[in-house]
């Protein structure tokens, strides 16, 4: 057995100086493509994190199974991507627009019972999506919550009115969260695009925050946990 051609096989310096070129350039790549995807399905892990997994999950795997893949340059490019990562890590700590670069910043997702649409929008989000987040935490609708923070994890956190400070808002669920046709008197009424909530004359009466024409009947239950 060729101990010298399994771990190092053909390897020159000029090829490791490529190597080193190489994975800084993917490892950048990595970090910018999930920077750009948003913070979906990256639940408990942030962006900077995945990027080291799925960098060294790929470094790992392919000598496992490639014959002329020596282990030196395998171990080269772990070695480089922990390098990176340990100085991406104190750029991290000492410097705080460098954290928000690379890991994002949380956004502010709902306020005083309303959606922020901009921020839904930075956050990658369809409605549905926000919505079924918010039901899964036992939210009604809108009137129940005070403020709603997007992490750079994907989680969401969730401050609530008081019960005696619940106020009318848009419908979360299905049943509730119908467009109306006919509209009552002395009747709050929600916009179904950003949930400002408002007396209505005319069932396609146009929102004056965000000028959508559809309304679903408002709630103002309190919350049961």
């Amino acid at each position: 057995m060729d101990w010298a051609t399994i771990f190092i096989h053909d390897t020159t310096w000029t090829f490791a100086a490529e190597i080193t070129i190489r994975v800084v350039l993917m490892f950048s790549m990595i970090m910018i493509f999930l920077r750009l995807t948003g913070k979906r399905g990256i639940r408990q892990l942030s962006i900077f994190e995945l990027a080291i997994i799925l960098s060294l999950g790929s470094i790992a795997g392919d000598p496992m199974f490639t014959e002329d893949l020596p282990l030196i340059q395998a171990l080269l490019i772990m070695s480089i991507v922990i390098i990176l990562y340990r100085l991406t890590t104190w750029l991290m700590m000492k410097y705080q627009p460098f954290e928000d670069l690379i890991e994002g910043t949380s956004l502010y997702i709902v306020e005083d019972g309303m959606l922020i649409l901009d921020k839904i929008k930075r956050g990658k989000m369809s409605h549905d999506e926000f919505f079924a987040e918010m039901r899964q935490q036992g939210i009604e609708h809108l009137g129940q919550v005070r403020v709603g923070l997007l992490e750079t994890d994907g989680e969401f956190s969730i401050l609530l009115f008081k019960p005696d400070e619940v106020r009318y808002g848009l419908p979360l669920f299905p049943k509730k969260y119908k467009e109306v046709k006919q509209v009552e008197s002395e009747t709050y009424y929600a916009c179904m695009y950003c949930g400002y909530v408002d007396y209505i004359s005319k069932p396609d009466q146009q929102c004056s925050r965000c000028q959508c024409c559809r309304w679903a009947k408002a709630m103002n239950d309190q919350m049961i946990r």
